[in-house]
């Protein structure tokens, strides 16, 4: 994926806590700590340490993510990702190296009656 496919890109160094409501793609190298919410693609980079309440279609992570994450389509992990947390997903891909510590649910969450009854139990 190219730099100039993201709508918004928070770089290393950067530091931002809130609520984070976006389409489309968006690549985080930073640190990011609050809520998450897209119909789009989250990247975190190698260097990106994020904390919270993830939402999001597709999730790719090569850096640090913790909390709970709900992922509709798929979620990657690539060598070097940590997770830590709770992560519901449709689709998960996990490559060689990457650590995942806490609970994984592969649900099909793209049948909307089941991400009604996910989203009732939280």
């Amino acid at each position: 994926m190219a730099k100039d496919e993201f709508n918004a890109f928070l770089g290393k160094g950067t530091h931002y806590e809130g609520k984070l409501v976006f389409e489309g793609t968006i690549r985080l190298d930073g640190s990011f700590t609050g809520e998450i919410d897209s119909v789009g693609t989250l990247v975190v980079g190698q260097e990106a340490k994020v904390k919270g309440v993830v939402k999001v279609d597709q999730l790719v992570v090569s850096g640090r993510i913790e909390g709970e994450v709900k992922v509709k389509s798929k979620a990657v992990f690539y060598k070097g990702a940590e997770f830590l947390g709770n992560l519901d997903t449709n689709i998960l891909v996990v490559e060689e190296g990457a650590k995942i510590h806490g609970k994984v649910s592969m649900s099909n969450l793209g049948n909307d009656e089941t991400r009604e009854e996910l989203e009732k139990n939280m």
